[in-house]
């Protein structure tokens, strides 16, 4: 019998609960991964995309799945055809510095663009190393916009930080509102503290377009249109302000701008909300007025809700109504939107060279860099200039065939012949099957990592459970082998992952203190140095320059923005339902897949099933189509193929698809991005993923 070991790890994927684990280890091979139940949020379970107590699921089986590159490949077909061949690390090191070095030598360090992004969270396989990399090179940067970029900024424009209620004081509240948020898929370790609230007699209303498993849950479903939250929530100050409901104590001392915000609500009357919203006007009275008295209540808001064009508007708008009615000053009361502005670690950047401030490109956009028409890519260009052109293009952590708007457009960049591709994954992605290289990456099981949260407030450290399989190397040492490839002998270059993980610890704040290396290597987390209960804002002191809530933000009229709460419509989202006329499409992520993660796992894909839309009866029954039936989803930049299901589990006026789906594992070729645009959002320069315009028309019957 060899030696079985466990070893602690962390979840690194794009979720908030940021799941502590253990890994049992035998005779050098893992072969189970549980919860760790010493860790306050995880606990003993793990969502089912990570689970691998049933031997055909979760990471363990994603590490030692067959189809997982292990060697270097190069491209010996055409771009796209996804045929390569095994070559050694020297071959493939040898030929991308020297295809990097002519690129640098004849078009400059800015015709290298970096597309990466939440493939892991991880602190050091994230950007630890290939920023240092490519800062010494010169090359572009990528501004990491996908994700929660528009909320991110409206919420710190009311409240200065990601800073908000912790997940354990769910349990405390009384009414809990989750808005555009499906926490049972998305978010799943909150859960168990809702439940505790409820069993105290907590109130639970979910606000999104589609009944989705935690609406489903919930004490009531209050379906609304896309793209209209901001409009909700002002109806809902309205009432509270109308009624006298708010807190006249907490509002004088702890906000900025409340007579201001009176002279703007008065444009805001309910049947003005009404006819927006789609929600009728008592529902929204009823909402507001049961928010506003019962304490402590509390918001939930996911970034589901600020990928229209007004998201950043509509984040701010949510985000100011604990303070209307002082719900911080109770455990229990505020809002939840991220945690990540809690933590803070040492500076990893390179003091070797510096930084030098090259042009920085959205990735919303990346379809539009890729182009070689110079006025499509200034699209792209956020500073900077649109020329030279992208000549090289590296990806990590991400997918961005499969998961950035436009895929069409990004296809078009990817099938250039002049683009030098190298992709560091795991398998053979969408992306990857454009690549000149594929690079095989660990899993989080093989390398070292530092995380933080934004769901909680614990920082986790991922120890490696198992040898590296076959040749494949982590993010770090490839970069670092890259980097003595090309000549470059900064010492900062060379740095270890225990090197960068302690730098990281190596911060004086006084949430991190106590945190070292040595213990999370014993513990494996460790809860921020916080007060229990921890109420940020009980007696003001919020992240803005004024300190206060900010009803009126200087910064928002300096950067062009309309100071003041307001309602911006969605782009493309049609405002009425016409017979004939397009859907708004959602395309929410499922439950068995995380972004394009998790796809291909065997079990995983068989639980996904088909691409399917879910369409309202009222909008199946004029456009001809039945339950079971192949739709064609269309509109100006691509279409793509799903089997319909005709259910009330949307509103009137929406269809909702999970995505995004890989293409090769879809119905024609296509993936649910196909059909999203690169059109930004009114603040972050994010992408609008739930503000789209589709028609929906029957192919076949089944």
């Amino acid at each position: 019998m060899g030696e079985t070991k466990l070893v602690y790890g962390v979840c690194p994927r794009d979720c908030p609960d940021r799941c502590s684990y253990v890994v049992e280890v035998a005779d050098g091979k893992a072969v189970r991964l549980v919860g760790n139940e010493k860790h306050p949020i995880t606990g003993k379970f793990l969502c089912p995309k990570v689970c691998s107590q049933t031997p055909d699921r979760g990471y363990i089986t994603r590490t030692y799945q067959k189809d997982r590159i292990l060697h270097p490949m190069k491209r010996v077909g055409k771009k796209g055809e996804g045929r390569f061949r095994p070559v050694s690390w020297d071959e493939a090191l040898a030929e991308i510095s020297s295809r990097l070095t002519e690129i640098v030598d004849r078009f400059g360090g800015e015709s290298v663009l970096p597309n990466s992004y939440s493939g892991t969270l991880g602190l050091i396989q994230g950007e630890a190393m290939s920023s240092r990399f490519l800062a010494r090179l010169g090359a572009s940067r990528i501004h990491h916009s996908l994700c929660s970029a528009a909320g991110g900024k409206g919420y710190k424009y009311s409240i200065g930080a990601n800073v908000g209620m912790l997940p354990e004081d769910f349990q405390h509240s009384r009414f809990i509102i989750i808005w555009g948020s499906n926490t049972i898929t998305s978010n799943v370790h909150l859960w168990p503290f809702v439940q505790k609230a409820r069993h105290k007699g907590a109130r639970v209303v979910v606000i999104d377009p589609v009944r989705t498993r935690t609406a489903a849950q919930a004490d009531r479903w209050i379906p609304i249109r896309p793209g209209t939250d901001g409009a909700l929530a002002l109806g809902m100050m309205k009432v509270i302000v109308d009624r006298g409901l708010y807190d006249r104590e907490y509002v004088s001392r702890h906000t900025l701008g409340f007579d201001k915000l009176l002279d703007r609500l008065d444009e805001w009357p309910l049947e003005r909300v009404a006819s927006i919203t789609g929600i009728a006007a008592k529902s929204i009275e009823a909402l507001a007025v049961e928010y506003a008295t019962t304490e402590p209540s509390a918001i939930r808001m996911n970034y589901g809700l600020q990928r229209h064009g007004g998201g950043g508007m509509a984040v701010r708008n949510i985000a100011l109504l604990p303070a209307l009615i002082g719900a911080w000053k109770l455990q229990g009361g505020g809002v939840l939107l991220s945690t990540s502005g809690l933590f803070h670690f040492g500076d990893l950047t390179c003091k070797d060279f510096g930084y030098p401030r090259t042009r920085l490109v959205n990735m919303t956009r990346l379809g539009d860099a890729l182009s070689t028409d110079t006025a499509i890519r200034k699209r792209a260009i956020m500073e900077g200039s649109p020329d030279p052109p992208v000549k090289a293009l590296l990806v990590y952590n991400s997918n961005p065939a499969t998961t950035s708007p436009d895929q069409n457009a990004i296809i078009r960049g990817l099938l250039r012949d002049d683009l030098f591709t190298v992709v560091l994954d795991h398998f053979q992605t969408d992306t990857a099957d454009f690549a000149d290289f594929i690079l095989p990456a660990t899993t989080q099981l093989e390398h070292w990592d530092l995380h933080d949260s934004y769901g909680h407030a614990y920082v986790s450290l991922n120890r490696p459970a198992i040898e590296p399989l076959g040749e494949a190397k982590s993010n770090t040492e490839i970069f670092r082998l890259l980097a003595e490839a090309m000549g470059f002998d900064e010492p900062c270059l060379r740095d270890s992952d225990v090197d960068l993980i302690k730098q990281a610890l190596d911060v004086d704040h006084s949430h991190m203190r106590g945190i070292t290396f040595e213990r999370l290597l014993e513990e494996g987390f460790a809860r921020l140095n916080l007060p229990e209960p921890f109420l940020p804002f009980a007696d003001g002191g919020f992240y803005t320059p004024s300190g206060k809530c900010e009803f009126y933000s200087e910064r928002m009229a300096a950067a062009g923005l309309d100071p003041l709460p307001t309602y911006i419509p969605p782009h493309e989202v049609p405002g009425r339902n016409e017979p004939d006329g397009p859907l708004a499409l959602i395309t929410a992520s499922p439950h068995y897949a995380l972004n394009s993660i998790f796809a291909n796992v065997p079990y995983l894909k068989r639980k996904l099933g088909k691409p399917t839309a879910v369409i309202h009866p009222d909008d199946a029954a004029p456009r001809g189509i039945s339950d079971g039936d192949i739709v064609l989803l269309r509109n100006q930049r691509g279409e793509m193929q799903a089997l319909a299901r005709v259910a009330p589990d949307v509103m009137p006026g929406v269809v909702s698809m999970p995505g995004p789906w890989w293409r090769k594992f879809s119905l024609d070729g296509h993936g649910t991005n196909a059909l999203i645009p690169q059109t930004e959002t009114d603040m972050g320069a994010a992408p609008t993923y739930y503000d789209v315009a589709v028609w929906v028309e029957k192919v076949a019957e089944t």
